[in-house]
């Protein structure tokens, strides 16, 4: 029986080991993705230090995220294969465990990058969580409602975002309204919100030319998925040691509990003669 315990507190350590590893590898990274949203703006790579992070993305394309070591960047984005001319050239600071979204927003005489740190924590049972994002650079403040109902977002100007929002899962239509009016600039009918899931709509385009105001909704997290749940990946700084590890410890503690049968087994025929 001694020897039984001994390997059940083996295995119930390793358990620990391996399911402490994912969350302390996650937090030495950030996690980020792109937004192009410059009406006029064409195709574009997107360069984090001296490596493309992002290629060819298209005006309403929203990246993936990717993720990167904390600290600080130099990011350009530059025509798609091309390295110049570099239309945004900026610094970008990340922190350890957090995501974020960088948006191209203005058209391309003065388009400009708009840095939004995500939230993409695990709504409560039942619930989404959405924000809004106002990226249309010559449209209005503007409100958010539901169709002929309440505002859920209240004057949100360019470059601005409303808070996220815990609401009920389901299917809804909304409204662009100008800002303290019952004028509609946008509608957006049918926009499923899943439970358990994290959303950002973007207003892109233009209020008064081509391409027209749009709302692009995007999955910014899901459930299972959603960032602090489970990591999207492990560093790559060493990235295949913790399965190593992990496969001869395994190997260890298997071989340790079969000599440990075997010693029980042969105590159990001493004791009997």
């Amino acid at each position: 029986m001694k020897h039984l315990n001994i390997a059940a507190t083996a295995f119930a350590l390793l358990g620990a080991w391996a399911l402490a590893q994912p969350a302390a590898a996650d937090g030495h990274q950030a996690r980020v993705r792109v937004v192009h949203a410059s009406p006029d703006g064409p195709a574009v790579d997107v360069w984090v230090g001296d490596k493309p992070a992002f290629t060819n993305a298209t005006f309403k394309g929203i990246t993936a995220y990717a993720g990167l070591d904390a600290g600080n960047y130099g990011v350009k984005v530059v025509p798609a294969g091309k390295t110049e001319p570099a239309v945004i050239d900026a610094k970008l600071d990340l922190a350890a465990g957090k995501d974020y979204t960088v948006v191209a927003v203005g058209k391309l005489a003065d388009i400009a990058p708009w840095v939004l740190t995500d939230n993409n924590a695990a709504p409560a049972a039942g619930k989404a969580h959405v924000r809004f994002a106002h990226a249309s650079p010559d449209a209005p403040a503007v409100d958010v409602a539901v169709t002929g109902g309440p505002v859920l977002f209240k004057n949100v100007a360019f470059k601005q975002t409303g808070d996220y929002l815990p609401v009920d899962a389901g299917s809804y239509d909304l409204e662009v309204r100008l800002a303290g009016t019952e004028t509609v600039a946008l509608k957006v009918p049918g926009l499923k919100l899943d439970a358990g899931t994290v959303y950002t709509v973007f207003a892109m385009g233009l209020a008064g030319g081509e391409p027209a105001l749009v709302a692009v909704p995007s999955v910014d997290a899901k459930a299972a998925a959603a960032h602090h749940t489970m990591p999207a990946a492990m560093p790559k700084t060493g990235a295949g040691a913790p399965a190593r590890q992990m496969g001869w410890l395994v190997l260890v503690a298997a071989g340790l509990v079969a000599v440990l049968g075997l010693n029980a087994r042969r105590e159990a025929v001493t004791t009997r003669r």
